[in-house]
């Protein structure tokens, strides 16, 4: 792919060649995504689940949407059809919160052949293209995985370099949960010490499409002040709105950059970590 964000005319040309997943979700609701997949959907479009099918098993410090392992993931993959060379295209309602999710993880296991659709369900629906509440035709597929070596780090390697110039943890949560405000996700309020916030909405214009590369990649090499983007460190609340910034840097051409999936949730569960309130 020459872009990871595509435009709804394009996906429309390709209906019945490309794979379209739909990755709607609510945190507050977690099968509400099921119940609107099942009320129309992208013609031939697959539903992805981010608990059952994007995450692994929680506990302990892992956070609240772990990695699943990779042959857990080449297994979901599989039954969905997903081959290693098929195109695929990620889309929610969401403003491609939960999208970018699949995006990455399609990456992590090396298939370049994925891209999100730019403005997600609404755009699709405002431009009056095709809806279907037709299951679609599953055939298993075989996927080779190539793990993308370095593509994340633990919680052990983010706090070992937590003093480390070379690591810049960038936090895609909303202003307000950075400084520690209004937090109704986890037990504990705050941000990880050095980091800065990069709200994930920041990546996108008023109409929910993605603004444009030039401008995205004028405003993360300024929050990065001179900062290489392979020693960005991407977090948010549990390693899925990261995903997003990620996203946007590579829609920019600022590649390199590493997610961190336990994030907040996984730091904050232990009590002797270190904890920051407030603006930078």
């Amino acid at each position: 792919m020459s872009s990871p964000i595509i435009s709804a005319e394009e996906v429309e040309r390709h209906l019945g060649d490309w794979i379209v997943i739909d990755c709607r979700h609510s945190l507050q609701d977690v099968e509400a995504g099921r119940r609107a997949y099942q009320a129309g959907h992208i013609p031939g479009a697959i539903f992805f689940h981010l608990d059952q099918d994007l995450s692994g098993p929680t506990g302990g410090e892992r956070g609240r949407h772990p990695l699943p392992s990779i042959a857990r993931w080449v297994e979901t993959l599989e039954q969905a059809g997903v081959s290693s060379g098929r195109m695929v295209v990620a889309y929610d309602d969401r403003e491609g919160l939960f999208a970018a999710r699949l995006w990455w993880m399609l990456r992590w296991v090396g298939h370049e052949q994925v891209a999100v659709l730019d403005g997600g369900w609404a755009h699709w629906c405002g431009e009056n293209r095709p809806v279907s509440t037709e299951p679609p035709s599953l055939r298993r597929a075989v996927f080779l995985a190539r793990e993308r070596q370095g593509a994340w780090i633990d919680t052990a390697a983010v706090q070992e370099h937590l003093n480390d110039p070379d690591q810049l943890l960038l936090d895609a949560r909303t202003a307000d949960r950075f400084r520690g405000e209004n937090e109704t996700l986890d037990p504990v309020g705050g941000h990880i010490p050095g980091a800065r916030n990069r709200p994930f909405r920041d990546n996108l214009q008023a109409d929910g499409r993605f603004k444009p590369a030039e401008q995205l990649k004028a405003e993360f090499e300024a929050l990065l002040s001179g900062a290489a983007p392979a020693q960005v460190v991407h977090q948010c609340g549990s390693g899925v709105t990261a995903c997003h910034n990620l996203l946007a840097m590579e829609y920019a051409g600022l590649q390199g950059g590493r997610l961190y999936p336990g994030s907040w949730s996984a730091w904050c569960a232990n009590p002797t970590r270190p904890v920051a309130v407030g603006s930078p």
